[in-house]
Protein backbone atom coordinates (compact mmCIF):
# COMPACT_ATOMS: atom_id res chain seq x y z
CA UNK A 1 0.00 0.00 0.00
CA UNK A 2 0.83 3.16 -0.57
CA UNK A 3 0.45 6.71 1.37
CA UNK A 4 -0.13 9.97 -0.51
CA UNK A 5 3.32 10.77 -1.16
CA UNK A 6 3.68 7.89 -3.01
CA UNK A 7 5.64 5.89 -1.18
CA UNK A 8 5.14 2.50 0.90
CA UNK A 9 3.06 2.69 4.17
CA UNK A 10 6.26 1.13 6.26
CA UNK A 11 5.78 -2.00 8.43
CA UNK A 12 5.93 -0.29 11.56
CA UNK A 13 2.95 2.12 10.53
CA UNK A 14 1.00 -1.71 10.90
CA UNK A 15 2.61 -2.81 14.06
CA UNK A 16 1.89 0.28 15.89
CA UNK A 17 -1.89 0.28 14.19
CA UNK A 18 -2.62 -3.28 15.12
CA UNK A 19 -0.71 -3.30 18.44
CA UNK A 20 -2.69 0.42 19.29
CA UNK A 21 -6.27 -1.65 18.34
CA UNK A 22 -5.71 -4.10 20.54
CA UNK A 23 -4.57 -2.41 23.34
CA UNK A 24 -7.42 -0.14 22.77
CA UNK A 25 -10.08 -2.91 22.40
CA UNK A 26 -9.11 -4.32 25.81
CA UNK A 27 -9.73 -0.59 27.51
CA UNK A 28 -13.14 -0.88 25.38
CA UNK A 29 -14.21 -4.56 26.65
CA UNK A 30 -13.39 -3.39 30.66
CA UNK A 31 -15.00 -0.11 30.10
CA UNK A 32 -18.15 -2.10 28.71
CA UNK A 33 -17.73 -4.86 31.31
CA UNK A 34 -17.79 -1.92 33.83
CA UNK A 35 -20.34 -0.43 32.71
CA UNK A 36 -23.24 -3.24 32.43
CA UNK A 37 -22.19 -4.47 35.68
CA UNK A 38 -19.50 -7.50 35.29
CA UNK A 39 -17.97 -7.78 38.42
CA UNK A 40 -15.19 -9.69 37.49
CA UNK A 41 -13.45 -7.10 35.27
CA UNK A 42 -13.83 -4.72 38.73
CA UNK A 43 -12.86 -8.00 41.98
CA UNK A 44 -9.60 -6.34 42.68
CA UNK A 45 -10.10 -2.94 42.61
CA UNK A 46 -10.13 -1.57 46.37
CA UNK A 47 -13.62 -0.69 48.53
CA UNK A 48 -12.81 3.21 47.82
CA UNK A 49 -12.44 2.65 43.72
CA UNK A 50 -16.02 0.83 43.87
CA UNK A 51 -17.77 3.47 45.93
CA UNK A 52 -16.10 6.06 43.40
CA UNK A 53 -17.40 4.19 40.08
CA UNK A 54 -21.02 3.40 41.69
CA UNK A 55 -21.20 7.20 42.27
CA UNK A 56 -19.16 8.85 39.80
CA UNK A 57 -20.19 12.40 38.66
CA UNK A 58 -21.49 12.88 35.23
CA UNK A 59 -18.90 14.77 33.80
CA UNK A 60 -16.22 12.67 35.24
CA UNK A 61 -18.37 9.83 33.36
CA UNK A 62 -18.09 11.68 30.39
CA UNK A 63 -14.04 11.99 30.60
CA UNK A 64 -13.66 8.45 30.97
CA UNK A 65 -16.11 7.54 28.20
CA UNK A 66 -14.33 10.19 25.76
CA UNK A 67 -10.66 8.92 26.95
CA UNK A 68 -11.72 5.27 25.85
CA UNK A 69 -13.71 5.28 22.60
CA UNK A 70 -11.73 8.65 21.52
CA UNK A 71 -8.45 6.18 21.88
CA UNK A 72 -10.87 3.09 20.03
CA UNK A 73 -11.92 5.20 17.36
CA UNK A 74 -8.33 6.26 16.91
CA UNK A 75 -7.15 3.20 16.35
CA UNK A 76 -9.83 2.36 14.15
CA UNK A 77 -9.12 5.42 12.14
CA UNK A 78 -5.23 4.29 11.89
CA UNK A 79 -6.01 1.18 10.87
CA UNK A 80 -7.94 3.01 7.88
CA UNK A 81 -5.12 5.24 7.22
CA UNK A 82 -7.59 8.16 8.23
CA UNK A 83 -6.40 11.40 9.59
CA UNK A 84 -9.08 12.24 11.95
CA UNK A 85 -6.97 9.14 13.78
CA UNK A 86 -4.72 12.46 15.26
CA UNK A 87 -8.59 14.48 16.65
CA UNK A 88 -9.62 11.10 18.07
CA UNK A 89 -6.23 10.30 20.19
CA UNK A 90 -6.53 14.32 21.03
CA UNK A 91 -10.36 13.79 22.40
CA UNK A 92 -8.87 10.60 24.33
CA UNK A 93 -6.08 12.27 26.05
CA UNK A 94 -8.62 15.08 26.91
CA UNK A 95 -10.92 12.96 28.45
CA UNK A 96 -8.13 10.80 30.38
CA UNK A 97 -7.24 13.76 31.99
CA UNK A 98 -10.68 14.74 33.30
CA UNK A 99 -11.29 11.49 34.16
CA UNK A 100 -7.90 11.18 35.91
CA UNK A 101 -9.10 14.72 37.93
CA UNK A 102 -11.97 13.47 38.80
CA UNK A 103 -10.22 10.27 40.46
CA UNK A 104 -7.90 12.52 42.10
CA UNK A 105 -10.46 14.92 43.30
CA UNK A 106 -11.99 12.10 44.59
CA UNK A 107 -9.16 10.91 46.19
CA UNK A 108 -9.23 7.19 44.53
CA UNK A 109 -6.00 8.10 42.07
CA UNK A 110 -3.29 5.41 42.10
CA UNK A 111 -0.82 7.39 39.34
CA UNK A 112 1.10 4.49 38.01
CA UNK A 113 -1.60 3.07 36.06
CA UNK A 114 -2.95 6.60 34.52
CA UNK A 115 0.64 7.58 34.06
CA UNK A 116 1.24 4.20 31.76
CA UNK A 117 -2.29 4.59 29.71
CA UNK A 118 -1.35 8.70 29.25
CA UNK A 119 2.15 7.94 27.89
CA UNK A 120 0.47 4.80 25.12
CA UNK A 121 -2.09 7.18 24.46
CA UNK A 122 0.17 10.71 23.57
CA UNK A 123 2.36 8.28 21.77
CA UNK A 124 -0.43 6.84 19.79
CA UNK A 125 -1.07 10.52 18.98
CA UNK A 126 2.00 11.81 18.28
CA UNK A 127 2.96 8.68 15.90
CA UNK A 128 -0.56 9.49 13.87
CA UNK A 129 0.47 12.77 13.91
CA UNK A 130 3.83 12.34 12.04
CA UNK A 131 1.85 9.44 10.05
CA UNK A 132 -0.79 12.34 8.61
CA UNK A 133 2.50 14.52 8.28
CA UNK A 134 4.20 11.68 5.79
CA UNK A 135 1.15 11.78 3.87
CA UNK A 136 0.30 7.98 4.99
CA UNK A 137 -2.69 9.07 6.28
CA UNK A 138 -5.65 10.68 3.98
Amino acid sequence: MEGQTGRAVPGSYWVVAVLGMLWNSFGAYLYTMANLGDTSVTAGAPPEMLAYLAAMPVWAHAGWAFGIWGSFAGSVLMLLRKRHAVTAFLISILGALVSYAAQAMAGVLTPAEPVMILVVILFLWWYSRRAASQGLLR
